[in-house]
């Protein structure tokens, strides 16, 4: 009993971290999809956050029944009419058999009626939601608690590394990487990190000249305190102590959309690498993995737990934006399918695509939920009762 405390205990007691950040990036996501539309005319049945049966929820005023479901791990928008009329009275009874207000039929005011722009703008809002929802957060750390930075000057190099091999020394101050300039420390930190093993052309400045270098980043396992292991790469230099400039909001927002923007960038990098197999899949995590980190974060102060619900709204619209069928972007997929053709496409392409799409996601649900189990020592657990 003891060792099933232990196992489990770090991840229970990050269950308020959890459902505070998981709760708000679920709430901005859909609160995307219902303001665009509302934009379109379209009314929205239900508003709901988590699924399952409603532990709470009432009717406003314009008719939506908003709604908290007991299982806190996603959510939706019910639009008026995006179900087919064959559909419609299977949804009206399930919406009794919840105990929930049955939508009254609303002529010019359904979801399938729209021209294909303005679904797919009411389809897009959602994912465009959560990279506002990260520009913003990030905007009101550097507002607050300051923007990190330090200038891109070598202050240390480690012997036998990669900055050694390269030439690099201390004092140099590295401008430019693969062609693209660079301002801070944290950028160097961030592009290398991402390219374990992988020629890079630095351009220095030493004493006031311009010098071109290759470096190779080393490849090192990093592996956390719960068994999580990631594969980066090291450069091997030391940089400036770092810094904290509070901004002006407009300027915080500006640097928060830039961050934004980075951050984006980084994350497509490394799932390319997951695809081309550069980087493995078992840095793929589900809702225990972000359990895990919301608590572990949370120990460090409100800050750092606004920065990691930044860095996840960034990783939820992008997830969403995948053209998979079920999620955004397949369906933004199938509207652009429709725009070239004219019409939409055939109902029996659309049942295949979707089942197709369950059936991938279903893949990567069972495969995340796999590198959770592992990563927090379940399955070593399991084979130990049975071993």
């Amino acid at each position: 009993m003891e060792a099933l405390s232990g196992l489990f205990g770090g991840v229970l007691g990050t269950l308020g971290p959890f459902i505070l950040v998981l709760g708000v990036l679920i709430f901005i996501h859909e609160l995307g999809h219902y303001l665009a539309a509302r934009s379109v005319g379209v009314h929205v049945d239900v508003f709901s956050i988590g699924f399952g049966r409603a532990i709470a929820g009432w009717t406003g005023r314009d008719g939506t029944y908003w709604k908290i479901g007991w299982i806190p791990l996603g959510g939706f928008v019910k639009l008026h009419g995006q179900e087919s009329p064959e559909d419609r009275a299977a949804a009206e009874a399930e919406a009794r058999s919840k105990g929930e207000p049955v939508p009254v039929w609303r002529d010019g005011q359904t979801f399938n009626e729209k021209s294909v722009g303005a679904r797919a703008w009411v389809v897009a809002a959602g994912p465009l939601a959560n990279f506002l929802l990260a520009a913003v957060l990030l905007a009101a750390l550097y507002a607050t608690a300051g923007r990190p930075s330090t200038a891109a000057v070598v202050t240390g190099v480690q012997e036998n590394s990669a900055a050694a091999r390269a030439g690099l020394v201390p004092g140099d101050r590295i401008v430019a990487i693969d062609g693209r300039s660079i301002a801070r420390f944290e950028e160097v930190q961030a592009t290398v990190r991402l390219r374990p093993g992988q020629t890079l052309a630095l351009q220095v400045e030493r004493e006031g000249e311009r010098l071109p270098l290759t470096a190779t980043p080393d490849r090192r396992e990093l592996t956390d305190r719960f068994g999580n292991v990631q594969v980066i790469g090291l450069l091997g230099v030391s940089g400036g102590v770092p810094e904290y400039a509070r901004l002006d909001p407009f300027t915080a927002l500006l640097a928060g959309a830039g961050e934004t923007v980075r951050l984006t960038e980084q994350t497509l990098v490394a799932l390319w690498q997951m695809v081309t197999g550069r980087r493995g899949t078992d840095e793929i995590g589900g809702p225990l993995r972000i359990a895990q980190l919301s608590g572990q974060v949370a120990e460090g102060g409100f800050a750092p737990l606004i920065g990691l619900m930044a860095l996840l709204s960034i990783n939820l619209a992008l997830i969403n934006l995948f053209p998979i069928p079920v999620l955004d972007g397949g369906h933004l997929m199938f509207y652009a399918a429709e725009a070239i053709r004219g019409r939409p496409l055939p109902p029996r392409a659309l049942e295949y695509g979707f089942r197709a799409g369950l059936a991938l996601i279903l893949a990567l649900f069972v495969l995340a939920t796999w590198n959770d189990l592992t990563q927090l020592r379940v399955i070593d657990w399991v084979a130990g009762l049975v071993g």
